[in-house]
């Protein structure tokens, strides 16, 4: 079994319960935090940085092909959003980047997000790379030991990061209707 915690992060979670606005249905953060620049592999084997979408609002979400039931439920809402945005949604960017390197090439995950929505870019690189990636959010994933028709599962954060001009400003939790989402992004697109 191997076990995965991203601990600078950490302090994130805790100024996160406590930062929701009224017209806001997701978390606020308290303060704007820079985001550090990172670059994964993408479709092709090409590399992609986090700095090739800042001029969009980017969704960054971490999760897995193999996912039985959270990635494939959380990347579906964000494809109703990145639908219902309109022209607006030219100015979004959904990114999802594996946490499980192993079984997620580039061109499989991209095949993966793409059944979603053909806008959105999948990512992934070596445990080194995708743990300095995840480490501003408090990235958490834990591979353990599925079943033989399974083969392993990775417990994993299931949050989605809104980053805007470089800055971590929003994020929202899973289950988080589709339609409250598109109530923040709409309000942060203003």
């Amino acid at each position: 079994m191997q076990k995965f915690v991203i601990l600078s992060g950490i302090f994130l979670l805790i100024g996160l319960a406590a930062c929701s606005s009224p017209e806001f249905k997701g978390t606020v953060m308290p303060e704007p935090l820079p985001v550090e620049d990172f670059t994964l592999i993408g479709k092709d084997a090409a590399a992609v940085s986090l700095s090739d979408f800042s001029d969009k609002l980017v969704l960054l979400y971490f999760g897995y092909t193999f996912c039985p039931d959270v990635c494939p439920t959380s990347m579906a809402d964000l494809a109703k959003v990145q639908r219902e945005m309109d022209d607006a949604g030219e100015n979004i960017q959904v990114v999802m980047v594996s946490v499980d390197p192993e079984r997620d090439t580039p061109d499989k995950l991209a095949e993966y997000v793409e059944h979603f929505h053909p806008t959105f870019v999948g990512l992934t690189g070596t445990p080194t790379e995708i743990d300095k990636a995840g480490e501003r959010y408090g990235l958490y994933y834990e591979i353990h030991e599925g079943t033989e028709a399974s083969g392993y599962l990775v417990d994993h954060t299931a949050r989605i990061y809104v980053i805007q001009d470089g800055m971590y400003i929003h994020s929202f939790g899973f289950g988080t209707p589709w339609e409250d989402i598109v109530n923040d992004l709409e309000i942060l697109m203003k």
